[in-house]
């Protein structure tokens, strides 16, 4: 069993006015991300918001940020948990999807170019800069302190929009 020097929560969501069948997130539509970033006795946190974005760019532009804030603190070679409950997010890197996709131009087995190509193009990049990293999936809204806490945070940055 691995031992993690550095776990990681991120979370995005999107109050998606447009969100049902046919619907379109419109460009007054607040959304946000948040990470935690626990390492020894630290909690380091970050979130932003911007409007018109879905739920997925969300959760992509979490990840991101964790990523670069976990390089910027020089902690991209330790042993890393990185945990989200977003399984679009963690099935694309975890099944491999996310290396088949830049093999083939970001064109997915659906013939279709990859939805949020250039959030997955910039974590596709910043990966190899991680080498002991890895994701896991954790059920929202349920009883995962860490989680939690992205998701409060999260919405209290819309709430400030």
């Amino acid at each position: 069993m691995t031992s993690y020097s550095v776990t990681v929560y991120t979370d995005g969501g999107s109050r998606n006015t447009g969100n049902v069948k046919g619907g379109h997130v419109l460009p007054t539509d607040k959304a946000a991300w948040a990470f935690l970033i626990l390492y020894e006795n630290q909690k380091i946190t970050g979130s932003d918001s911007v409007f018109g974005a879905t739920n997925n760019q969300m959760e992509l532009s979490a990840v991101l940020a964790a990523l670069r804030e976990l390089y910027r603190m020089k902690l991209n070679q330790e042993n890393i948990l990185l945990i989200s409950d977003s399984k679009y997010v963690l099935d694309s890197i975890n099944k491999g999807w996310l290396q088949k996709w830049a093999k083939n131009n970001w064109i997915n087995s659906s013939k279709q170019e990859v939805k949020n190509r250039n959030l997955w193009e910039a974590i596709y990049k910043a990966l190899p800069y991680f080498q002991r990293i890895t994701f896991e999936w954790t059920k929202g809204h349920a009883n995962s302190d860490g989680n939690n806490y992205v998701d409060k945070l999260l919405n209290q940055t819309m709430d400030q929009m």
